[in-house]
């Protein structure tokens, strides 16, 4: 009894890791888009999508690098109706439903930045994510592996967010922090050069101190 035992626990170990794998090989939303790219100054960038009517969409984005990490966003239905619009955002995420077929438009700005380079990133989710099992749009429970495998394929849904989250995070750090340092080096060659003037200015100033001053004389004869 012990053996079978154990024989049944390993033929449901070896069933859920077959799940897992297939797990990790499922692909993400078909809708989904996640793009980082650079936005020139005085420029704009648009990007469309063609979404059916019903259909709940959420547009993420945020600024990495350039400037004061800020941007124009605009999105505009079909008919060209403003359905988002900011200005000067560093980073913001607004979610939708579309109120009809048709291609979406939303663009990025940099047209008010003269001569800052920006790197934006964004992720516009299209649709919700389709169903890990067929059982699961029915009204029969899942099985106990199911429900685990469900459970760990909205964790690791969340753990990629947060991932990506802090990849971004770590960029603008680090952007910050290079920024920071040309700034910190600039400074210093400005310092170097202020005390290489002082110093020879009061090398020549000491000098014109010490210096003999030759007076002459001048004989008046009768």
């Amino acid at each position: 009894m012990p053996r079978l035992g154990f024989a049944a626990a390993g033929r449901w170990g070896c069933r859920l890791l077959v799940l897992l794998l297939l797990l990790l090989l499922v692909p993400g939303p078909g809708g989904a888009s996640e793009i980082t790219f650079e936005l020139p100054d005085n420029a704009k960038q648009c990007f469309y999508e063609d979404i059916t009517q019903g259909t709940k969409c959420t547009l993420e984005f945020q600024v990495i690098t350039g400037g004061h990490y800020d941007v124009d966003c605009r999105l505009e239905d079909p008919d060209g109706n403003v359905l988002y619009k900011e200005m000067k955002k560093q980073y913001d995420s607004f979610t939708f439903t579309a109120s009809k077929n048709g291609t979406y438009k939303f663009c990025f700005s940099n047209e008010f930045s003269t001569f800052t380079h920006k790197t934006v990133y964004f992720d516009f989710q299209v649709g919700e994510d389709p169903p890990l099992f067929p059982s699961e749009n029915r009204v029969s429970a899942l099985t106990q592996m199911e429900s685990a495998c469900v459970s760990i394929h909205e964790a690791l849904k969340s753990v990629i967010d947060y991932q990506t989250h802090f990849r971004l995070r770590e960029a603008q750090g680090r952007s910050r922090a290079e920024d920071l340092n040309t700034r910190v080096a600039y400074w210093s060659v400005g310092e170097a050069l202020i005390l290489l003037v002082v110093s020879i200015g009061q090398v020549f100033l000491l000098k014109s101190f010490f210096s003999d001053k030759r007076t002459t004389t001048t004989r008046v004869g009768s």
